[in-house]
């Protein structure tokens, strides 16, 4: 079988052929049989020496051991689908319908979303996220909401290309119309919010269909 062919019926991970060393001398009187690594030698005419030293090549080659490199998965949900998928994040969701911004977080954006956790909406005063959820609070939760999400796709790469260019910051707009100050402290993106609050960016480049996503550990405020 062709190495093409066999790496197309191989699995995405790396599959081990077994192989026996077949040994192969370039002298014109040795050369060596199919045994294992047992050096012979022989008075045959040159050609059949080429014809056998093709044979074991096209063994060897038939039996080598090929990797398969692993395909990166496309994504397959959208921001709002993602993150229904996601454990760590059934409070945003509420949220987000609450405010009726299912929509337009499941349109073709881009959008780059900073999602905190669940965990990141209990730290804040209690009686917060019920008072936001509220149908009359629904502005104010719109208000909070977008102020999480900037339009575009900005990967962790693009993030940090731009605070190395601000010298140490930079101002990023969101949806809502105010700004967030990104920088990195400790190794870690930090984001400041108009009234100075950091969170922390936990984890970057949660890809979907219509952007991406970075989780915090903190609720932004505009």
């Amino acid at each position: 079988m062709p190495i093409s062919s066999a790496a197309a019926a191989l699995p995405l991970q790396q599959t081990t052929l077994a192989i026996e060393w077949l040994y192969l001398a370039i002298s014109p009187v040795v050369h060596a049989p199919f045994c294992k690594g047992q050096i012979m030698t022989s008075t045959q005419p040159l050609s059949r020496r080429h014809t056998l030293k093709a044979a074991l090549f096209a063994v060897a080659a038939a039996t080598l051991t090929v990797t398969a490199l692993p395909a990166v998965a496309a994504p397959v949900a959208n921001i709002v689908g993602t993150a229904v998928g996601s454990a760590d994040h059934t409070t945003l969701v509420a949220a987000v319908k609450a405010a009726g911004l299912v929509d337009t977080l499941s349109g073709k954006g881009p959008f780059t979303v900073f999602a905190p956790t669940n965990a990141a909406f209990a730290k804040l005063p209690a009686g917060t996220v019920d008072n936001l959820l509220k149908p009359e609070n629904k502005a104010q939760l719109q208000s909070v909401l977008t102020y999480h999400v900037v339009s575009g796709k900005l990967m962790a790469k693009d993030v940090l290309a731009a605070i190395k260019a601000g010298g140490g910051k930079a101002v990023v707009a969101t949806v809502q119309g105010g700004n967030l100050t990104a920088s990195v402290m400790d190794g870690t993106v930090m984001l400041t919010d108009s009234k100075g609050r950091m969170v922390h960016v936990t984890a970057a480049d949660l890809d979907t269909t219509n952007g991406v996503i970075h989780v915090i550990d903190g609720v932004i405020l505009p």
